[in-house]
């Protein structure tokens, strides 16, 4: 019978102690003090289901580095879907650095999908970004000589423009667009292999930063060579196109030239078909005689026979073949 009554109230006594965390209300008031976290915030915790030991140690540790923060900020920021450990680490980190970072931006930076305590390292510690991130950016000097490059460049995180600045990409991709521009406007790749100090200064000199959540301390050219001529390469494709047009051209002209041959052959013949009517006419008129037929056929045999001697009658033969 004692059985029966001593565990239902050991179970009871067992939630009553999940329900009610003495365990941490204690801790809080020899931590914190009393006031701070009553025993009803931390039931009314168990309620809204948020764990009262991720409230309570975010409480004593930021009351204990002199952050002031509340029970209730830090609860609704867990209930909002943030990292309440991060966002208290980052406001720790940020005092003792000496960096103004308020709960209010720390909360909405973490809620933006950010890491707050990582970018508050990044302003103590700044990093470094290769541009580009593998390979070599290609660029054409005025003389056409191509020079790959690559950029190290060290940057610091910007914490009122974290919440809607650009990423690393953006940086990135401004400061290869700016190696290239660089490059582009120099007479000479010597000019660029002489001081490559240059196109580190004209890069920074542009405030690639503005809009994005970094602020760039320095851009240096870790590695340039110098790649192909592009220049002659060019050239010789455009010499080669303009061959090819030639080439196009004289073949229509050839072509032109075929068809009015043809065109003239086609005439000759019309008008040799036209002889015979026109000697049948003059014999009808009768301003052609036979006489004079045999003059003509005479003439026509022995011009044949001077042609033949003289060896250019195959020659015609031939010609009037093809």
């Amino acid at each position: 019978m004692g059985l029966y009554v001593a565990l239902p109230l050991i179970l009871f006594i067992l939630l009553l102690l999940w329900i009610v965390p003495v365990g941490l209300w204690l801790q809080a008031i020899f931590s914190i003090g009393g006031g701070h976290v009553t025993i009803f915030n931390l039931i009314g915790m168990r309620f809204r289901r948020v764990p009262p030991a991720i409230i309570v140690n975010g409480l004593i540790a930021s009351r204990k580095a002199g952050i002031d923060l509340e029970s209730d900020a830090l609860e609704v920021h867990y209930m909002a879907g943030g990292d309440v450990d991060k966002v208290v680490d980052a406001l720790i980190a940020a005092s003792k650095a000496g960096i103004e970072l308020t709960f209010a931006i720390a909360t909405a930076i973490d809620l933006a999908g950010r890491d707050v305590l990582s970018a508050v390292q990044t302003s103590v510690y700044p990093k470094v970004i290769d541009a580009p991130v593998d390979g070599k950016l290609s660029a054409v000097s005025k003389d056409g000589i191509e020079v790959r490059a690559r950029a190290r460049v060290t940057v610091r995180t910007d914490i009122p423009n974290l919440v809607g600045g650009a990423t690393e990409d953006t940086i990135i991709a401004r400061v290869g667009e700016g190696i290239v521009s660089a490059i582009g406007s120099k007479e000479s790749y010597e000019r660029v292999l002489e001081n490559p100090d240059s196109i580190s200064r004209n890069v920074l000199d542009k405030g690639l930063n503005h809009g994005t959540a970094f602020e760039i301390l320095s851009i240096d050219i870790a590695d340039i060579d110098v790649g192909k001529n592009i220049g002659a390469q060019l050239q010789a494709d455009q010499a080669e196109a303009d061959l090819r047009v030639a080439q196009a051209k004289a073949e229509t002209r050839r072509a032109m030239a075929v068809a009015l041959e043809q065109e003239m052959k086609a005439k000759v013949v019309e008008a040799e078909s036209e002889v015979p009517k026109a000697m049948a006419e003059a014999f009808r008129a009768g301003n052609l005689g036979v006489l004079d037929y045999y003059k003509l056929d005479n003439i026509a045999s022995d011009t044949s026979m001077r042609q033949s001697i003289a060896g250019t009658g195959e020659e015609t033969k031939d010609d009037s073949e093809d």
